[in-house]
């Protein structure tokens, strides 16, 4: 009886934080803009205030549009395979708020978010952090209090300004550029990569996954300015053949060296991460870290086991298949869909299914002269301040010649496309990042 009372009282607790956290503290990735807090010195207070505690560990910083989740988690998954005590940070979570901060693939406990919160309500500072600044200060602190060898800290927005970009890291990886919050990182490619070129620092090594003529030019001299080693991946590419597994729920890969392994990470724009991932894992190597092939070929292998990384083309359902993915932006959506327009040019007679929803300050135009016209589209929106209400998206899809239908929420939307469809069919879930979480809740 004892045992369910401490168990009732920590589950009230819990809640309690976490209304703390989300309401009290203004969360981006929920309400948008109103929560964008540009600068450094909250951040730097903070910092101060718990006694720097990411000077306590090595860290490794990654940015970049898309692919930085993913490239983030296998980092951390090597490391964790080689048997360095791994710290990972990364956002949003996509069902439980600990899926951000993470000590060798365990989530960090509900009785340390309550604590923190609890010390932190009673501490008296005179700040207004918001809830990533203070999110993130929770996940340092843990890192030091569990004593990790390392961090992989990926970037929340931008770079330059955001509130990671307080440490100091052994190394840097900028995964790609292309046009996404627009309105705080800038109109053009050029603008959005000085922003993620600064996390760059003197004298840190920093490998850039993709870029390509004047996003390189920024890359190329803001390393010279500070005297930082640059790699970029595409140059001498480590991947060097990578064929979908049967059930395409992954890569079979092998690398430069001859190294094979099998990554379970679908989706055609894995294949640029994993690129990516042996590039730093190159630069790594040589700046210390004591990582064989056989923690290569482990921790890509297991990544998802490893580190909980799900919703990036998680294959659901074979029949018919279904897939959930993050991809949220031009870019990212764009690979999902040229692999879509591949895998339903091999189904005879089958119809692809779109469950979609969008945030409201994505540029909706751009991104549905990308989504396939032959379509049929379960159009709903996340449980969320910043989505775009369904009824809307559904006006613009109308207009714009589209077949499409409106669900109150992800959930019956799939569910409807599921009763709908055929075996030789394909259900897609996404558009954002909320969608997918809010169908997997």
């Amino acid at each position: 009886m004892d045992s369910d009372n401490n168990k009732h009282d920590e589950d009230s607790l819990y809640r309690e934080s976490l209304d703390f956290l989300f309401s009290q503290l203004p969360m981006f990735s929920r309400v948008g803009a109103a929560a964008y807090k540009p600068g450094l010195d909250t951040s730097l207070r903070l910092d101060e205030y718990f006694s720097h505690p990411h000077r306590r560990y090595r860290t490794i910083h990654v940015a970049g549009t898309n692919g930085k989740g993913s490239v983030s988690h296998s980092l951390a998954s090597i490391l964790q395979a080689h048997g360095y005590r791994t710290g990972l940070y990364t956002s949003p979570h996509l069902v439980d708020f600990r899926e951000r901060m993470r000590v060798d693939g365990e989530m960090i406990p509900r009785s340390e978010v309550i604590d923190f919160v609890r010390e932190w309500r009673g501490c008296g500072y005179d700040g207004h952090p918001s809830f990533f600044e203070l999110t993130m200060m929770m996940a340092f602190r843990w890192f030091a209090r569990m004593e990790v060898d390392v961090a992989v800290i990926e970037v929340g927005m931008g770079g330059r300004l955001d509130s990671t970009n307080i440490i100091t890291p052994e190394a840097c990886v900028i995964t790609n550029i292309s046009p996404d919050h627009t309105q705080f990182l800038g109109a053009t490619l050029p603008e959005i990569a000085r922003e993620k070129a600064g996390i760059i620092k003197p004298g840190i090594p920093v490998t850039i996954g993709e870029a390509q003529g004047e996003i390189r030019k920024v890359f190329e001299s803001t390393a010279e300015s500070v005297g930082a080693p640059i790699v970029f991946a595409e140059d001498s590419p480590r991947l060097i053949k990578a064929e979908e597994t049967e059930n395409l729920a992954g890569w079979r890969c092998t690398d430069a060296d001859g190294l094979e392994f099998t990554v379970p990470l679908a989706g055609d724009y894995q294949k640029r991460n994993i690129n990516t991932v042996l590039t730093a894992v190159g630069m790594l190597r040589r700046n210390g870290y004591d990582i064989n092939d056989s923690d290569i070929t482990e921790g890509l292998g297991n990544v998802t086991s490893h580190t909980g990384l799900r919703g990036r083309w998680t294959v659901i359902s074979d029949s018919p298949l279904t897939i959930a993915d993050t991809g949220h932006n031009e870019a990212g959506l764009g690979y999902n869909i040229a692999q879509l327009r591949r895998l339903m040019s091999r189904r005879s007679g089958g119809k692809l299914r779109m469950v979609i929803g969008f945030v409201a300050d994505k540029a909706i135009d751009k991104i549905l002269g990308l989504l396939p016209k032959e379509a049929l589209y379960y159009v709903t929106n996340a449980d969320i301040p910043r989505a775009l209400k369904a009824d809307i998206l559904l006006r613009k899809m109308t207009d714009a010649g589209f077949e499409a239908r409106q669900y109150p929420d992800p959930k019956r939307a799939a569910r409807q496309a599921l009763e709908d469809s055929a075996p030789s069919d394909i259900i897609y879930i996404g558009g954002s990042t909320f969608i997918v979480a809010d169908y997997l809740k």
